[in-house]
């Protein structure tokens, strides 16, 4: 089980951020409006949907997802398979990192993160790099990382410059968008993708080609299920400090579940269709399973390994 506590956001360069950085708690008896939560049970994700990608500008331009359908042709031949940012998708993108390079957290002028999450479609991959810059060498302890704290900050003027490793970027197939119908939704062969994103760490996908996109639209359960899957895995993770780059739908799903012990205002907040390039942050709290020893596996291929095989031999 898992609760979500939604902490106090503010707009700012198109997105919501969050403030109070130093939040733990929140507390006391049911009636009184408060809930209390033992720290080491508590975990910081910061969720961040991509920034505009040539399908966001197709899909407002016509007022339709029907310029989504791949027609008479095969979905990977579409112009909009696996979408990428456009220009002001890359200048969103931009504007946060500018943003968390002067957002205070953790006693520094700046916010840094220990582990960033990213979907495998490429424009996820593309607006966690823009937002990050580089990532940590996969492998390498964050003790050799040469990063340095953002130009600018307090921190970076200092006589002895702090040192600030990259975050990990880790790809994971449980937070892409909702698959199957929208070609935007597909991807790309990972051995394509990962020539165009080095330091991303690739290890934890299972397969090549897209073993989940089909002509129908993956079911709300199972991206209900998924997506707590997720919560799973994340919960099981080390790093407190954690960012995940996803989608609109994905964040739809996983949001959705949640909320109904909130305030109407908050619930709302919450549970709203994310914006381009949308930072929203929340503290999430495991009731009872954060021992579990195992992470139960939801992504079930719809397609056979075969079709890989054949394909990766072209």
């Amino acid at each position: 089980f898992f609760a979500f506590t939604r902490t106090k956001m503010t707009v700012g360069h198109g997105s919501n951020t969050m403030l109070n950085d130093g939040f733990q708690y929140k507390l006391g008896p049911p009636d009184s409006g408060f809930s209390l939560f033992l720290a080491d049970r508590t975990k910081k994700v910061h969720f961040i949907r991509h920034a505009e990608g040539y399908h966001n500008v197709e899909t407002a331009k016509t007022g339709t997802n029907k310029c989504l359908w791949r027609g008479d042709k095969p979905a990977q031949e579409h112009p909009l398979w696996d979408a990428r940012l456009t220009e002001k998708g890359i200048r969103q993108a931009q504007e946060l990192r500018q943003h968390l390079a002067t957002r205070p957290s953790g006693g520094r002028s700046f916010t840094a993160f220990d582990l960033v999450v990213v979907s495998p479609l490429t424009r996820t991959l593309e607006t966690a790099l823009h937002i990050f810059g580089r990532p940590r060498t996969p492998g390498l302890p964050a003790f050799m990382d040469p990063g340095v704290a953002p130009e600018g900050s307090v921190e970076s003027k200092m006589p002895s410059e702090m040192r600030v490793p990259a975050p990990r970027m880790l790809v994971r197939e449980e937070c892409r968008e909702r698959w199957g119908e929208y070609v935007c939704d597909g991807r790309r062969p990972i051995r394509e993708i990962i020539k165009e994103f080095p330091g991303f760490d690739f290890s934890e996908i299972e397969h090549d080609e897209d073993m989940f996109y089909e002509d129908a639209r993956e079911s709300d359960e199972h991206c209900w299920d998924r997506s707590i899957a997720f919560l799973e895995w994340l919960n099981k993770r080390p790093e407190k400090c954690i960012a995940v780059v996803t989608h609109s739908s994905f964040l739809r799903h996983l949001f959705g579940q949640f909320g109904d012990s909130l305030a109407t205002d908050d619930k709302a907040s919450l549970q709203r269709l994310a914006g381009n390039c949308e930072l929203r942050s929340i503290v999430m709290c495991s009731h009872g399973n954060k021992e579990k020893n195992t992470v139960s596996r939801r992504m079930v291929p719809t397609r056979s390994a075969s079709t890989v095989s054949t394909a990766v031999a072209e």
